[in-house]
């Protein structure tokens, strides 16, 4: 079914306001995918956050024209689906893990701002921890020196019970 003018650049809009707060773009094509498959793709897409669409390539060329994922233009061949996500590794990791199960979703190409990656950069961005997993392991990072601490705070006065605790024990033997 075609679009109209205005549907179109509502179309466009819609995109350009996505790309704007992306953090990455990752271009697969789906050339033979069933719906099933798909279906599929997009629930897990959904689930992570990732802004999953199959758009007219002209209407995308539209959209990031004028961004800093403008160098992205002369990748959009074919049929393709766009993976869109605030965080920088997530439409990476569900399009790249979803390929690995379907050897008919092909990553053709990827954009963070100001740098276009070929099928190995995206796959290297795929490799690499997300948002949470980083986050957490910083956190983990900054409360080890306090719980450090804190153990070893703890570890005088539990010294000092288990020392009488062993006098109290040595009394007893003596005067039984």
């Amino acid at each position: 079914m075609a679009l109209n003018r205005e549907e179109k650049a509502a179309l466009v809009a819609e995109v350009s306001a996505q790309v704007a707060k992306a953090q990455s773009i990752v271009v697969a094509e789906y050339r033979g995918l069933e719906v099933e498959a798909i279906t599929a793709l997009r629930k897990q897409a959904r689930e992570s956050g990732v802004y999953l669409r199959v758009l007219k390539n002209t209407l995308v060329r539209r959209a990031v024209a004028g961004t800093p994922y403008e160098k992205l233009s002369d990748s959009l061949v074919g049929p393709l689906i766009y993976g869109l996500s605030d965080d920088a590794v997530t439409a990476a990791k569900v399009l790249n893990n979803f390929a690995k199960d379907n050897d008919k979703l092909v990553l053709k190409a990827g954009a963070m701002p100001d740098s276009v990656l070929d099928v190995n950069g995206v796959k290297a961005l795929a490799s690499l921890p997300g948002r949470e997993e980083l986050l957490a392991k910083l956190l983990g990072t900054m409360q080890a020196p306090i719980a450090t601490f804190v153990r070893t705070l703890n570890e005088v006065p539990g010294k000092f019970v288990r020392t009488v605790a062993a006098v109290r024990d040595q009394k007893e033997q003596a005067g039984a």
